[in-house]
């Protein structure tokens, strides 16, 4: 189930000549397209990885009234179609919706802009975070905290170099399943955004567009373009797990 459609898609992208494929792969529009999915999912990975880890942070060490319900919240993404997320996102972040109303007279436009796909990205990818961090949080031992306190370290001092060092790699791990996550996503960001080329336009739209062409070959060849970058960028992020857990147990 796994690789069969990978050899399949390589098989089909091999039909075209060299010259052919690097054409369709490294065109303007193709390009574009790269650099709006991949720079927009490191983005919004990154600001998940700071913010789910504080979320997590939060839900694990605070009580406070209606806890349950916002970390039953947090899983929501989850559960609601990507559709249904991305039109209520376009309707939120919209010129009169309830947030975008707010960000119109301050010049700054939402849906169907560039900044409209990192929302999405934002939304479906940040409890790959919050619920990677939570468990391994929840199984940390306070006494080490109280060691470093009784020895003069301050709270950050001791978030710095007690907490954070075995907490890096999952933090890591989190940052990578929502970065796989917004990669791939389509539901939510063919909804609020423009799909304009060199704008907002990302590769899986670009890929569906080409199928709707009767492009198979244009299309698969874009597949496994998205596909390479995507395990090499995944290869880079378990290397520096591996790293970051070398340094730990040092």
């Amino acid at each position: 189930m796994l690789f069969m459609p990978i050899v399949a898609m390589f098989l089909k992208a091999s039909t075209e000549p060299p010259a052919r494929f690097w054409e369709i792969a490294t065109s303007d529009v193709a390009l574009a397209t790269y650099n709006v999915t991949f720079v927009t999912s490191i983005g919004a990975a990154l600001l998940n990885g700071v913010f789910g880890t504080l979320i997590a942070w939060v839900l694990v060490r605070y009580d406070f009234p209606l806890k349950r319900l916002i970390d039953a919240t947090v899983d929501l993404p989850f559960a609601l179609p990507t559709s249904v997320a991305g039109l209520t996102l376009a309707t939120v972040y919209s010129d009169n919706g309830w947030i975008g109303s707010l960000l119109a007279p301050l010049g700054i436009k939402v849906s169907f802009t560039r900044l409209g796909v990192a929302v999405a990205m934002i939304f479906i990818s940040l409890p790959f975070v919050v619920r990677t961090v939570q468990p391994v949080l929840q199984e940390m031992e306070h006494d080490i905290e109280e060691a470093a306190w009784c020895l003069g370290a301050s709270q950050w001092q001791t978030f710095w170099k007690v907490i954070l060092p075995p907490l890096f790699p999952t933090i890591l791990t989190g940052i990578a399943l929502g970065f796989s996550r917004a990669v791939g996503e389509y539901g939510s960001t063919v909804i609020i955004s423009s799909n304009t080329p060199y704008q907002d336009l990302i590769a899986p739209v670009l890929i569906f567009q080409r199928l709707e062409q009767y492009d198979y070959s244009g299309a698969t060849v874009i597949g496994m373009v998205l596909l390479t970058i995507s395990l090499i960028l995944l290869l880079a992020i378990n290397f520096l797990q591996a790293w970051a857990r070398r340094y730990d147990s040092k």
